[in-house]
């Protein structure tokens, strides 16, 4: 079954007829964006970012409520 539209994947579409200028600026703004983020939330970043790799935690793997039963 399909996703619903406001579920779906988000694409953004760059214009290609942009000017020089205008892509500097909207660069920028992100820039800026990213760095006012990080300032607020770099701690809880790096904690995230720290639990999406280390997978799940040595004390849940091998948990039997895990593993299917056959």
């Amino acid at each position: 079954m399909p996703l619903p539209a406001h579920l779906g994947p988000l694409a953004v579409d760059i214009p290609r007829t942009w000017t020089p200028e205008q892509a500097l600026a909207v660069y920028e703004l992100i820039t800026d964006l990213r760095d006012a983020i990080w300032l607020l939330y770099g701690c809880q970043l790096m904690d995230e970012q720290r639990s999406q790799c280390a997978g799940p935690a040595p004390d849940t793997i091998g948990d039997a409520s895990d593993q299917a039963e056959f």
